[in-house]
């Protein structure tokens, strides 16, 4: 019966988690149908105990020895917390500024909104929205630039433009053409769970572990992407807090986020301003939500997470300063 291997963070750990802040000399063992069982991390394999502690690909961003802030930028009309303040050129290129100059170290650009119930944006405008933003931005700043789409042809266009990433909400499984052009732009892939219809995604909140089930889905996606020639050193997975999920749901993926380091990728975990935040603190206006989603980024990272993917980038910056420089 398959085994799942989580790290136990502790202060004083014998090995330090991915090469970067957490330490664990304990693991959590996993299997289906069983309680889990608690095991010093020397009863791993060599191979295992080394993809839990090998320092992760730095994907081309500088300063991977803390975590990484990725600014949320949506050009959309209908995003389900800033949709319609950033669908214009001026209103975007502003926005990505003033993010870089509160700290973000990339910025997501999406032109499709995947909230529940959003409708299919086609690819052309798609690449109106993402593509003349992406333009504007280089010609006054370098600051790293992921886009946020399942399409290869929307995705193929940012990167003319000037992207470094592709953030693919459905892990490669949308458009088959994807992983050919992550392949031959040589660019670091980030890979989500989320269910086949995000529109409906909500209603079909399903499974028999989700832990392990996001788990098994994403390396699966994982290795497929290996597979077909995209460096591992270059994937970032994505738990997809909110996508198909229930409160519960999102909660047990964050309190067992650290058994995704097993898959040996670095861990983004968006969770800013969900409904679940909203929903257990009484914010119901999701622009009320950023205490609660601090507090959701600090518990990510305080698992190892590298990167948290937010909307307020100046209070997340600022709280990641404050949170190190405690634990130093």
């Amino acid at each position: 019966m398959k085994k799942y291997i989580r790290p136990l963070v502790e202060e004083y750990g014998d090995y330090l988690l991915a090469g970067g802040w957490c330490r664990f000399t304990k693991v959590e063992v996993l299997q289906r149908g069983k309680p889990p069982s608690i095991c010093p991390a020397t009863d791993l394999s060599k191979a295992l105990l080394h993809q839990l502690i090998e320092p992760r690909g730095n994907v081309g961003l500088p300063q991977m020895h803390r975590p990484q802030v990725m600014g949320i930028l949506n050009t959309t009309p209908d995003s389900f917390s800033d949709g319609g303040k950033y669908d214009t050129v001026l209103a975007a290129e502003k926005h990505l500024i003033m993010m870089f100059d509160h700290g973000a170290d990339i910025i997501d650009i999406g032109g499709e909104s995947t909230r529940p119930g959003a409708e299919f944006v086609e690819a052309a405008e798609e690449i109106s929205r993402t593509y003349p933003v992406i333009q504007a931005l280089r010609k006054v700043s370098s600051l790293p630039v992921s886009i946020d789409t399942r399409k290869a042809e929307v995705a193929d266009l940012a990167i003319q433009a000037g992207g470094n990433w592709i953030n693919d909400v459905s892990a490669l499984s949308f458009d088959s053409d994807m992983v050919n052009l992550v392949v031959k732009e040589d660019v670091p892939l980030c890979i989500m769970h989320s269910p086949v219809d995000l529109k409906t995604m909500q209603k079909n909140a399903n499974y028999d572990d989700v832990l392990l089930d996001v788990y098994d889905y994403l390396e699966a996606r994982l290795e497929f992407a290996v597979s077909q020639g995209v460096p591992r050193t270059k994937i970032i997975i994505d738990p997809g807090i909110g996508f198909g999920k229930t409160q519960d749901h999102n909660l047990a993926l964050l309190r067992g986020l650290g058994l995704f380091h097993s898959l040996g990728c670095l861990i983004l975990v968006g969770a800013s301003r969900k409904r679940f935040i909203g929903t257990i603190s009484g914010a119901e206006d999701a622009n009320k939500r950023m205490p609660g989603s601090l507090a959701v980024a600090l518990a990510a990272v305080a698992q190892g997470a590298q990167f948290v993917r937010v909307h307020d980038v100046l209070e997340t910056v600022q709280a990641l300063k404050l949170w190190g420089a405690v634990r130093c």
